[in-house]
């Protein structure tokens, strides 16, 4: 499915439904916030760590679930380009991360991860972009993980959405890091239009360099998925290293639940939670992929109803914002 079509899909949509792009945008942030909750206590985690204290993850393990600096960041995102849309510029970012973040005091996740933490370093030096992101995290998947606002902007335009969460991505991120957000917010993009699983995945690839580490990691991913989570993990974690926040890995193990589950929600997010590494973020890419694809109705009721507002815990500036209110300023007003 092309661009083209793509995009003639989701006004396809809008004419007959002119509220299925507002539930599938609830859905995908809804679906991001859901599934960074579940996936926060299983961070950095292995399998056999989470089998031990839990069993398998099925729902919330804790008794206050609530999203981490993902969802803050997907936030911080959705509100930049809800004021800029598709005129948005490096600069409106690079603005945007002193005004709301570097020139503030942080919360006690100083910034979050360490792409976050090495961007706001420079640019408190006076750095600007894209010199703000040279740091030695460059390749996160802390752009990836605030991604699913273009998609959801950018509904049926999976190129529109890459092209603008590059522009995001330049003040923090380089290389495989704005791949890897890239494919997300493509993914999320084609997903907001319909189809299968397998559209969104090709959605994905089709915006980043084929030989790219994210690209192969996707495929193989994907590859496997029919051989369920172990089999994904296996074909994507890089073993024995510390890090578990790597782009490439951390995107094909969202695409691999998503492709492994059918993009069914409950099960794509508990099979990104279940494979531990960087969880929160893997469940919240899988639990936007699959949210967009099928509706926030597609969520189990006490997974969405207990997400609230952010608490600000990153981000203090973000206190207060619910997804679903980014959601609606995403998405076009039906017509009356």
């Amino acid at each position: 499915m092309g661009p083209i079509t793509w995009e003639r899909r989701a006004m396809e949509l809008v004419a007959c439904n002119p509220q299925v792009l507002l539930e599938r945008a609830r859905g995908a942030l809804l679906g991001l916030a859901v599934g960074d909750a579940l996936g926060a206590p299983a961070e950095n985690m292995k399998p056999s760590e989470i089998r031990a204290r839990w069993g398998r993850i099925e729902g919330f393990v804790s008794e206050d679930p609530a999203g981490t600096d993902d969802t803050e960041y997907a936030i911080f995102s959705g509100l930049l380009l809800a004021r800029h849309g598709s005129a948005l510029t490096v600069a409106h970012v690079e603005r945007a991360w002193h005004h709301w973040i570097a020139d503030l005091d942080e919360g006690p996740f100083r910034g979050a991860g360490f792409s976050e933490r090495g961007t706001l370093e420079n640019l408190r030096r006076g750095l600007a972009a894209p010199i703000s992101a040279q740091h030695r995290h460059a390749w996160s998947d802390g752009l990836a993980m605030r991604a699913a606002p273009f998609g959801v902007f950018a509904a049926g335009r999976p190129a529109e959405a890459a092209r603008l969460v590059a522009i995001d991505g330049t003040v923090s991120h380089d290389g495989e890091g704005i791949y890897g957000g890239q494919a997300v917010a493509a993914g999320v993009a084609a997903a907001m239009a319909g189809g299968s699983p397998a559209s969104v995945v090709s959605a994905a690839l089709s915006v980043i360099p084929s030989d790219s580490w994210t690209a192969r990691s996707l495929r193989r991913a994907v590859t496997a998925a029919p051989r369920g989570e172990r089999a994904v993990r296996s074909a994507v974690v890089i073993g024995g290293y510390p890090w578990t926040d790597l782009a490439p890995e951390a995107v094909g193990l969202a695409f691999g639940a998503f492709a492994a589950c059918g993009g069914d929600f409950p099960a794509s997010v508990l099979t990104a939670v279940n494979m531990g590494r960087d969880a929160d973020t893997t469940a919240a890419v899988a639990g936007a992929l699959a949210g967009a694809l099928s509706g926030a109705a597609a969520i189990p009721a006490d997974w969405s109803s207990a997400i609230g507002p952010v608490r600000g815990s990153c981000l203090p500036s973000m206190r207060g914002y619910h997804v679903l209110d980014i959601a609606d300023l995403l998405t076009p007003e039906p017509a009356r």
